[in-house]
């Protein structure tokens, strides 16, 4: 699994007797009543509410306050995806997790760019989508493990001549930069390291997104892991 660290930690949670609470949506019952028992166990001991359909799920999501919202991505009526994206542009405020079947990992990697925060297949092991859990309520994005290890395949082939074309635009300071974040920096982390402030870095990302038509900081993981930059 890769946990990539969210600008500013989520204080949702500061209040450990409250517990995390949790939405899952799933059309399978089965994997529901799992998943759900698996969450309200040790360590995360979450107060779990199932739902089976999308549009009945975000109806509650809009009627209370979660700290995390787990969605199938085949979800019906409304895709995972597109669920995730309702509750981006409305605010409220509940982190998403995507969950796909075996097969899915080609979808779930085109959803990197959505405003999800997690990213798995329901054949994750019980300790990784822990974790995962964990590190999208505690305000990053995680990206399982299965679903990586496609994305690394795909990492293998070179870049076409134009991407590193493109890489020549960046000036010094934006490649260190892209390599902190290749390496999973986080903004503060990079912010420190190189004695600026945080909209600087911001600024630099920007121009980075823009020269190398990226869509974000996964998208810029991947290019900087793909052209070498964190090999070091």
């Amino acid at each position: 699994m890769v946990v990539i660290p969210g600008l500013e930690p989520n204080g949702a949670h500061a209040d450990p007797d409250r517990g995390v609470e949790v939405l899952i949506i799933d059309r399978q019952p089965l994997f529901l009543a799992a998943l759900a028992s698996l969450l309200s166990s040790r360590p995360l001991r979450a107060h779990v509410q199932t739902e089976i359909r999308s549009d009945a799920g975000l109806t509650i999501v809009r009627a209370r306050t979660f700290d995390l919202l787990l969605c199938e991505l085949r979800a019906e009526p409304v895709s995972g995806i597109e669920l995730a994206k309702v509750v981006a542009d409305e605010r409220l405020g509940v982190p998403v997790v995507l969950l796909g079947d075996d097969g899915d990992e080609q979808q779930l990697a085109a959803a990197l760019t959505s405003s999800a925060a997690g990213f798995f297949t329901k054949s994750a092991g019980v300790d990784e989508l822990i974790a995962g859990v964990q590190a999208v309520v505690s305000g990053h994005r995680a990206v399982g493990a299965r679903l990586m290890a496609r994305l690394l395949d795909q990492i293998v082939a070179p870049y076409p001549p134009h991407s590193r074309t493109a890489a020549h635009q960046l000036s010094p300071t934006e490649l260190e930069i892209l390599a902190m974040i290749g390496a999973a920096h986080s903004i503060p982390a990079i912010a420190a390291s190189r004695g600026i402030s945080h909209k600087t870095v911001r600024n630099h990302l920007a121009k980075i997104y823009r020269k190398l038509d990226l869509h974000g900081r996964t998208e810029a993981m991947l290019w900087a892991a793909r052209m070498g930059l964190t090999s070091n």
